[in-house]
């Protein structure tokens, strides 16, 4: 069953690579092979605008050679309207049909000081521009020949200060033709439980973030550095006893699997964490 079916169905399972460097693109193969147990693999565009690959071209690699479903982010950062458009025509025509809208980390986060940033549309207005293409139009609402078949997919930040205010933006890109969020990072049930209550009659499936955490040093960091988490103390209290935030993510599935869609595995392109974490989903699998 495809991803798009098994959405609203099954407990659905997402992870993410970061995608090479350069031209070599056996190890993003090799990575994506052995996460051939998700969904859906999202591939990230240049985080933390450092150089990686074009997340169409490497979706499409990774789907020809292994028939994984990948799931390419698209920025706003780099791309004017025009850009934007070019790329995801280009991207259908290569088989491509799942796509992540997103911002993008500034440029000034990478060493690339004269690359200007072009922010063309905030991320609603993205969504729409798909859902035009989608219908055969470009962003003047002009036809075009042939459409494009996008499913896509949004972020959402569960443990935003303001929920309501992150539940309007959710419906602006529900509304804009979001198919569904992969959300940032949370680790409390209840809070999981009340952000998918708020966007339930809003009908689009939500996959719960779940990012392991590898210290206490680093849950300390996430907690005092990066808006839109929280970490509560218990939590922490659980990554010293253990050692090691892989069981604490698995406490924290099983508490969600009830009533979460599924999940989406954020690891920083860890993939033995990532398949840590599919082992308590699907169990150990021979290797």
């Amino acid at each position: 069953m495809e991803l798009r079916e098994k959405l609203g169905k099954e407990f659905v399972v997402t992870c993410e690579l970061g995608g090479t460097q350069g031209t070599d693109v056996e190890k993003s193969l090799e990575d994506a092979r052995s996460l051939n147990r998700a969904d859906g693999v999202n591939i990230i565009d240049c985080a933390m605008a450092r150089l990686r690959i074009n997340t169409f071209a490497l979706a499409h690699i990774i789907q020809e050679e292994l028939g994984i479903c990948c799931i390419p982010h698209l920025t706003r950062r780099d791309r004017s309207i025009l850009a934007l458009q070019a790329d995801l025509v280009g991207a259908h025509c290569l088989g491509v049909r799942h796509v992540l809208a997103t911002t993008g980390d500034p440029p000034q986060h990478g060493p690339y000081k004269d690359s200007a940033a072009v922010y063309n549309l905030n991320t609603p207005g993205l969504i729409k521009l798909i859902s035009n293409l989608n219908k055969g139009l470009d962003y003047n609402g002009e036809e075009i020949k042939g459409k494009t078949e996008f499913f896509v997919s949004a972020t959402a930040t569960p443990a935003a200060r303001n929920l309501e205010k992150e539940i309007d933006l959710v419906k602006s890109k529900v509304e804009a033709g979001a198919n569904f969020f992969q959300t940032q990072p949370v680790y409390s049930p209840e809070q999981a439980k009340r952000f998918l209550e708020k966007v339930e009659p809003l009908g689009v499936p939500a996959l719960i973030g779940v990012m392991p955490l590898k210290s206490v040093k680093m849950a300390k960091y996430l907690n005092e550095n990066v808006p839109g988490i929280n970490i509560p103390e218990e939590v922490i209290s659980k990554v010293e006893r253990y050692g090691s935030g892989i069981p604490v993510a698995g406490e924290f599935i099983d508490h969600i699997r009830d009533f979460a869609p599924g999940i989406h595995i954020l690891a920083m392109g860890n993939v033995e964490n990532m398949n840590a974490i599919m082992d308590h989903i699907y169990g150990k699998r021979e290797v």
